[in-house]
């Protein structure tokens, strides 16, 4: 076996490890408000989450993968080197956050760490001047842009959600409510799960066809068209890693999401999930790899400002806030370290 195929199959396992990281740190965005409500047990939550992951695979396409792949990086100026380290930097960046607590993106730190690797490449060979020019500008004002825009519009969704069921049920029965609330939160949160399955495994799918590609084990059109034959084993891979890693769970995450931000009730956190899953429905198919950590975030801190401003933890909003903000530049700078650090001992990376 040559080299080139080692580090290419090492570069595909690492990507499915951290899809299984992915699902293990952004666990927490698909049962938070089903446990924190109460009406899942934390157990069989994760065995429900994992299952509309795995599901998601059938369903959604892979305009999120495509964009991943070549929308944001020219591939032709991605190595296997750039893609591994790259790879790395994400997943230590949410082993990081995860130990902290913090519910911060597992995208953008796939996104950061990727460019991070790559920009670092292009500096050593171009210089840091033109080392820009490797990046695809439209893709990162489309991701950049939804930074803002997914939670804002989690906000707003989650926002209008409960002021419209608060008027169609005003005169019912407090308890009544509750108990139609904890069987619909259900479906909310297994359409919240199919959208994060939809979205975040894609991004790992788009990092492995990247990998074939630059292994020359798949040509442009495989990727762009059909995916070639290893279509179906790229994507049930993926949902399969992401699936397995929300099984598992992340319980500090759990814990900030369903009970720091906010305190939910079951109509809350059905509020909360719908707006989440048509935020992630809505960008998977337009193929935006955007953040579902940010998305259902601003959709629990929309369903608690309708109670009161206060009811909403400001100061753990903030913190979180500025997770996100960091994670992008802070991924990319432990990226295109590990990359030069490989360069380093190895010229030819």
């Amino acid at each position: 076996m040559n080299t080139g195929l080692i580090l290419v199959i090492l570069t595909c396992v690492v990507a499915l490890a951290f899809d299984f990281i992915n699902g293990f740190h952004d666990a927490a965005n698909s049962i938070a408000t089903v446990v924190s409500t109460r009406v899942l047990s934390p157990k069989l939550a994760v065995v429900w989450a994992a299952s509309f992951n795995f599901i998601a695979a059938f369903i959604f396409g892979i305009a999120v993968a495509k964009t991943i792949y070549s929308g944001m990086i020219q591939i032709n100026a991605v190595t296997q080197y750039v893609v591994l380290t790259g790879l790395l930097g994400a997943i230590v960046w949410d082993l990081l956050t995860w130990w902290w607590g913090l519910p911060t993106s597992s995208s953008h730190a796939l996104i950061g760490a990727y460019a991070g690797a790559a920009l670092c490449r292009a500096s050593l060979l171009h210089g840091w001047q033109n080392a820009h020019r490797i990046l695809v500008p439209k893709g990162w004002i489309r991701t950049i842009s939804f930074i803002f825009i997914s939670p804002v519009l989690g906000f707003v969704l989650g926002f209008l959600f409960m002021v419209i069921v608060y008027w169609i049920f005003r005169n019912q029965a407090p308890r009544q409510v509750d108990t139609w609330f904890r069987k619909l939160q259900l479906l909310s949160a297994a359409a919240y799960s199919l959208g994060h399955g939809g979205n975040d495994a894609q991004k790992t799918m788009g990092i492995i066809a990247g990998a074939l590609y630059t292994a020359h084990l798949m040509t442009e059109y495989d990727v762009t068209h059909n995916w070639g034959r290893l279509h179906w084993p790229i994507i049930i891979g993926a949902n399969a890693a992401i699936a397995a890693g929300t099984y598992f769970g992340g319980w500090k995450i759990v814990h900030t999401m369903g009970s720091k931000i906010t305190k939910l009730k079951p109509v809350g956190g059905f509020c909360a999930e719908a707006a989440g899953a048509i935020t992630l429905f809505s960008t998977a198919i337009l193929g935006i790899p955007v953040s579902t950590t940010h998305t259902i975030t601003g959709a629990i801190v929309g369903v608690g400002t309708t109670q009161r401003l206060s009811a909403v933890r400001w100061g753990v909003a903030t913190r979180i806030i500025w997770a996100w903000v960091l994670t992008i530049p802070a991924s990319a700078a432990v990226a295109a370290t590990l990359f030069f650090v490989v360069h380093f001992f190895y010229s030819a990376a």
